[in-house]
């Protein structure tokens, strides 16, 4: 069985620190800080381009040889509120010293010194609804397509009512055959409301060879090498997640599951 789903190592410091080493891929890397006020943190990029996202909290960050000064106000992620981010790009470092309980998400992939560091957010990141009926999830797009930030990454948070699916209907992105679809990795690093609820992820491809089915509590990652990825929150149980990819092209092209095909050709029209 795949080690797909990825619980919190610790409760405090460096809870999650995913490379594409213990992945078994190619491009992305996710780590994750949980930081109490005046607890500091820092990192050099190397080969990877980074993007930090102030999930929670606030924190005084200093990168790329320049003094970024407090970033964050979001609180609780619930808040929906459009994040702080900072990108960073490869050969460069960075650190943070907490000034309240702080949530740090550290997005990685491998940079080519294509871009300048710069702030991201919270200006010029909106909520936008997404789906429809009992599909329909809130998202803030933090560095998509759209966005030309960075050299690989592509990063962006999702919000599902409780009662809701998300990344739905399945899709996989997992072939290099642009513009019919391109290869990306993919992490899900989910939050649930309340805290002791949880969600179902499903990674799956179409002909059984992968076919997990998870059930992800409040602070758990998902790895999804291949496949499709689909994830749903129970009555009762807000979701929250923070997704990473990236790949050997900048371009997010999907297929859907044959299954479903049917849902998005109806919600298209």
């Amino acid at each position: 069985m795949p080690n797909l789903l990825r619980r919190p190592q610790t409760n405090t410091g460096k809870v999650h620190d995913i490379t594409p080493e213990t992945a078994g891929w190619s491009y992305v890397g996710f780590g994750l800080y949980h930081l109490k006020p005046g607890e500091a943190a820092s990192e050099i990029t190397g080969d990877t381009e980074v993007i930090l996202v102030m999930v929670e909290g606030k924190a005084h960050i200093k990168g790329a040889g320049r003094d970024w000064g407090v970033l964050g106000d979001r609180m609780n992620v619930f808040e929906k509120t459009p994040p702080h981010c900072l990108y960073l790009p490869n050969g460069t470092d960075w650190s943070a010293v907490a000034e309240t309980d702080c949530v740090i998400a550290v997005c990685a992939a491998p940079g080519h010194g294509g871009h300048e560091a710069r702030r991201i957010g919270p200006n010029g990141i909106t909520l936008t609804e997404r789906g429809t009926g009992v599909n329909t999830r809130y998202i803030n797009n933090i560095a998509m397509e759209a966005e030309d930030y960075c050299d690989s990454l592509l990063v962006t948070e999702v919000f599902t009512p409780d009662g809701h699916w998300s990344s739905y209907p399945s899709h996989r992105h997992d072939e290099d055959d642009y513009p019919r679809i391109t290869y990306l990795e993919e992490t899900y690093y989910h939050r649930l409301n309340p805290k002791s609820g949880f969600g179902i992820q499903r990674v799956y491809t179409e002909d059984g060879s992968l076919d997990e089915t998870m059930a992800v509590k409040d602070g758990d990652v998902v790895l999804v090498p291949r496949g499709h990825h689909p994830c749903a929150a129970p009555y009762g149980f807000e979701m929250y997640y923070l997704n990473v990819m990236a790949g050997p092209k900048r371009t997010w092209r999907f297929q859907a599951d044959p299954a479903v095909q049917w849902i998005m050709d109806r919600d298209a029209t």
